[in-house]
């Protein structure tokens, strides 16, 4: 098909002369249907399912991150805590330390030890008598509840990623203290069920509870990489935890024989 045509002429004229001037225009071409390319990441990145014992597929690019100069403080921080009570020292910065950190803690130590280096490194990253004074002031309440889900997006999105504060049923009433992670940070940069649930969920469970004698339930969405956060709610023995039945990713930083052993 013919890319251009001529259009008919124009004649501008002034007092003195009248001249002709002919524009040579793109033509309007017909327009077909546009497709959009999705673009497939690196194998790493994906989790691939062979057989019954993993998640379906799904992408797991970690997503952008414009970590403030207070992030990245306290990123490195829990990261050296994280490194200390494990003993294994990396050397790499930033969120990608803290993973690295958490990884080798999943690697080297069973599923009860992990949980308990992580409450030790908790214990040294946040200052004991702070926590007391917390605790004291803030006894189990309504006002408690939802000042801990308020707290938690305003200065743990470094650790967790975006979140909002949401409404929960608590004792027979609706209550504004919970909290929605729309995409866990942790989960999708580890990529691994056991380490969401050994190194996060659990020593932050008890953690919280132990130092400010508040009950909070977190419950990931593995399919999805949400997570809620519930204050006021007791989670459930680990036992019959749903998160302790879910298999791993095909593909995780773990590197281990990924079925649901990873979580247990």
């Amino acid at each position: 098909m013919e890319a251009t045509h001529l259009l008919s002429s124009r004649n501008l004229c002034s007092p003195a002369s009248c001249w002709p001037i002919h524009r040579l225009v793109k033509p309007r071409t017909r327009r077909s249907s546009i497709a959009f390319a999705v673009l497939t990441p690196p194998a790493d990145n994906i989790s691939i399912v062979t057989d019954g014992s993993s998640l379906r597929p799904r992408e797991v690019s970690p997503g952008l991150y414009n970590d403030t100069w207070f992030d990245r403080i306290a990123i490195q921080h829990l990261s050296e805590s994280v490194q200390a009570a494990t003993g294994l020292r990396n050397s790499k910065s930033g969120y990608e330390s803290l993973v690295e950190a958490a990884t080798a803690a999943s690697r080297n130590f069973g599923s009860t030890k992990q949980r308990e280096l992580v409450i030790q490194a908790l214990e040294k990253a946040f200052p004991k008598p702070i926590l007391s004074l917390i605790r004291t002031l803030m006894p189990q309440s309504k006002f408690a509840r939802e000042y801990f889900a308020v707290f938690t997006t305003l200065f743990f999105a470094w650790l967790v990623g975006p979140c909002e504060v949401r409404e929960s049923e608590i004792n027979g009433r609706r209550e504004r203290n919970a909290v929605h992670i729309n995409k866990c940070r942790f989960l999708e940069q580890t990529n691994c069920a056991g380490m969401c649930s050994n190194l996060c969920k659990v020593p932050s469970q008890t953690f919280i509870k132990d130092s400010l004698g508040m009950s909070v339930n977190m419950v990931p969405n593995f399919e999805d990489m949400s997570c809620e956060m519930i204050f006021g709610q007791d989670p459930p023995s680990l036992m019959d935890d749903p998160a302790f039945k879910q298999p791993c990713y095909k593909l995780c930083k773990a590197n281990r024989r990924h079925n649901v052993n990873c979580s247990s």
